[in-house]
């Protein structure tokens, strides 16, 4: 049974009239518990669209079924109805309950390593998921989350929302799920100087400017691939954006995204808040 139901309207120009002409599209959005008897291979796939070249060496399998073993906590959005794949899934883990799955395991030392040149993060992490972190009772929780590119970020502060009001009740219920920390993986992509030029386009020139020298683009510029990645920065102790360890070299001139990782750490505390402001960000379509 549907959590959930939002509706979003798709505009695609029309041949005809782009410019004024827009025909729409009611798509409706099912908000689903994870089921483990139809989700598996989709939220395999979106753990290796998340982690990329790196997603092998993570246990992504291990970490789908650790997600689906928790149904009660986490949100998964269909199109078609309950028997298909999922399009996003949001969900949180607790580190160190299952520190010793291969999936965290391997993501806890993956964090350790991708923090090491940010001082200050790999102590915090080193404090939560070191071998003294592990033992103590300051859970972190690893919010996984991850979408089809086309999915609206609209479906966010209520996946958010309803994932906060999940932990609460696990915490009513006496389960682990009282957090100090929330990690949360997210993905990046950089664009080249001439990529960034392209993507502005031609500025209009006045006569003033006529003979000045023209200001270029900075290459290297990283962009988020969820938007509401923005917001959580704001929230986090520390943030910090990475390569991915298996990562091919990009090729100069060659097609395609200049991909990496991102990290954020924020006080579990602050998830209400963080609910607060992506509600205030991304309204539903009216």
């Amino acid at each position: 049974m549907a959590k959930r139901k939002q509706q979003h309207a798709d505009g695609a120009d029309s041949d005809t009239d782009a410019a004024s002409d827009r025909s729409l599209v009611d798509v409706d959005f099912d908000f689903f518990d994870p089921r483990p008897d139809v989700d598996y291979l989709a939220l395999k796939r979106l753990a290796g669209q998340l982690f990329q070249a790196d997603a092998e060496a993570l246990h992504v399998h291990d970490l789908a079924d650790l997600v689906l073993a928790q149904p009660l906590v986490g949100t998964t959005v269909k199109c078609d109805g309950i028997d298909s794949d999922p399009y996003a899934v949001l969900t949180v883990l607790n580190m160190h309950v299952h520190q010793d799955r291969p999936a965290i395991k391997a993501l806890a030392q993956y964090a350790l390593a991708k923090s090491a040149p940010d001082a200050a993060f790999h102590g915090a992490l080193q404090n939560l998921l070191g071998p003294a972190g592990l033992a103590s009772q300051n859970y972190v929780g690893l919010v996984f989350s991850e979408r089809l590119i086309n999915m609206p970020v609209q479906i966010m502060p209520h996946m958010y929302r309803m994932l906060a009001a999940e932990i609460q009740l696990a915490i009513d219920d006496n389960e682990p799920y009282r957090f100090t920390h929330l990690l949360v993986f997210s993905r990046v992509y950089k664009l080249t100087a001439e990529e960034e030029a392209e993507l502005q386009g031609p500025a209009p020139r006045t006569k003033r400017q006529k003979h000045a020298v023209p200001t270029q683009p900075s290459p290297g510029r990283v962009y988020p691939f969820h938007p509401e990645d923005e917001h959580i920065q704001k929230l986090a102790l520390h943030s910090l954006d990475y390569t991915f360890t298996r990562a091919q070299p990009r090729e100069e001139g060659g097609v395609g995204l200049d991909t990496g990782g991102r990290m954020m750490l924020i006080p579990a505390a602050r998830l209400p808040e963080l609910v607060s402001t992506l509600l205030d960000a991304y309204p539903a379509p009216s």
